[in-house]
């Protein structure tokens, strides 16, 4: 015997009539912070991180992580890896979810979720080459010195740098930009959020 709800209908029942239009929804996106060469030096931790030049509103001609919007047929892991290789050429074996940012406004366009990832990779020194969206692909120095719960991060490549401070939420694991220069949409939070996950990681072995 098929169980019912309240309404006295079936799933089956339930599913036919049942309309998600009824209920606002986001579109999700996954990023990827693609890290390599840690280095740690009292309150400093440095790192060099993958960034692209966004080629397309908004944000057109800021930094960015390489990312993009999920489709339908993918995890937010699949499309993390298509969105890397497409705006980089870069290919990586393993991906670590790091957290899911979620603040309202986040992204101009719409209601955007995003899923952020990790990539790990030895050195530096693997060539990117920008395609898709992306105008432009290259590898930053990024340094993040922490003072209680303020991370100053700069980012720098030859002539560009970019700079940040970010506020993590004390019990949390949310990041909150109070000043940002040069990167696009929340990243910057994205990227200390990272960062800081490495440090904890790295003092505690």
């Amino acid at each position: 015997m098929q169980q019912v709800d309240s309404n006295g209908l079936t799933e089956e029942e339930f599913l036919r009539q049942y309309n998600p239009g009824d209920f606002p929804r986001p579109s999700v996106t996954a990023d990827v912070v693609v890290v390599a060469d840690f280095g740690v030096n009292g309150d400093d931790l440095s790192a060099s991180v993958l960034l692209i030049r966004r080629g397309s509103h908004p944000s057109l001609g800021q930094w960015a992580l390489p990312g993009g919007f999920v489709n339908p047929d993918e995890t937010v892991g699949e499309a993390a890896r298509r969105e890397l290789e497409e705006e980089t050429g870069i290919c990586v074996d393993e991906l670590r979810q790091l957290y899911t940012f979620s603040k309202p406004g986040r992204d101009p366009r719409t209601w955007v979720i995003t899923v952020a990832h990790v990539a790990i990779l030895d050195n530096s020194q693997i060539s990117a080459v920008a395609g898709d969206d992306a105008a432009d692909a290259q590898w930053f120095v990024a340094v993040a010195t922490k003072q209680g719960n303020l991370i100053n991060l700069t980012l720098s490549n030859n002539a560009t740098i970019l700079t940040a401070l970010v506020k993590q939420i004390e019990g949390s694991e949310e990041f909150e930009i109070v000043e940002n220069h040069g990167l696009a949409f929340d990243h910057a939070a994205i990227i200390a959020c990272a960062l800081e996950n490495r440090r904890r990681r790295r003092y505690e072995t």
